[in-house]
């Protein structure tokens, strides 16, 4: 079974990816700003709090990755956040640097520290979860969906770099999914089904799919 980083693991969607890669068999590092030990009940679950903000931060991430695993063989990286801002004129500085910085700057850093270690491992998965608004943008959400095309650009050129030793970079783009962040809705996108894409991923029967931003909408086609 793989060695697997997941990042924003305690979150809405990153709890439901980290119990899927755990009942998976694999073992997994999780990471948040806040996690711990306690908070999934596996002995294959290594609990790593870290500050994505922080590119320092992240190198010691992803070293004891290492040192837990003896490899990274898949990164999944959940982490991000949302914050609408209003048209264009009415966006504000914060609000645009904080989407930039969630969502684009440190899926970079992430990236940076990772990929190395795939490279000399000579395999790897990367899995990011995007979001619909990449690809879609709508009114009023203009810096998440910037820093969420950025993500997927970042996806696509992971991809094309590292596609000589065989490692695959693939982007989901959910609609809005069940988490509790989010106003229920029956067409909302599952959360678990994510996960379960995720998974598949990294597995062999998905060697062949990278630089893809998969759209996973549903019933809100």
């Amino acid at each position: 079974m793989a060695a697997v980083l997941i990042t924003g693991a305690k979150g809405g969607l990153g709890a439901h990816v980290t119990r899927a890669f755990l009942e998976h068999g694999d073992t997994v590092v999780g990471s948040s700003r806040s996690i711990a030990q306690a908070d999934f009940a596996y002995e294959r679950f290594h609990a790593v709090p870290a500050d994505l903000s922080d590119a320092a931060a992240v190198e010691r991430l992803a070293q004891a990755a290492i040192e837990r695993c003896g490899a990274i063989d898949a990164l999944i990286h959940v982490a991000g956040g949302f914050a609408a801002g209003g048209a264009i004129p009415e966006t504000t500085d914060a609000v645009w640097n904080q989407m930039m910085d969630l969502n684009a700057r440190a899926a970079f850093y992430v990236f940076r520290a990772v990929i190395p270690h795939m490279r000399r491992a000579r395999r790897g998965r990367i899995v990011a979860i995007g979001s619909r608004a990449a690809v879609e943008p709508a009114a009023g959400i203009s810096a998440y969906s910037a820093s969420k095309a950025a993500l997927v650009s970042l996806v696509r050129t992971a991809a094309l770099e590292n596609r000589d030793l065989g490692i695959t970079a693939n982007a989901i783009l959910p609609g809005t999914m069940d988490t509790p962040g989010n106003a229920p809705d029956p067409r909302n996108v599952s959360a678990a089904h994510i996960a379960e894409l995720a998974v598949f991923l990294t597995t062999e029967a998905a060697a062949e799919i990278t630089g893809a931003a998969i759209p996973v909408y549903g019933a809100q086609l």
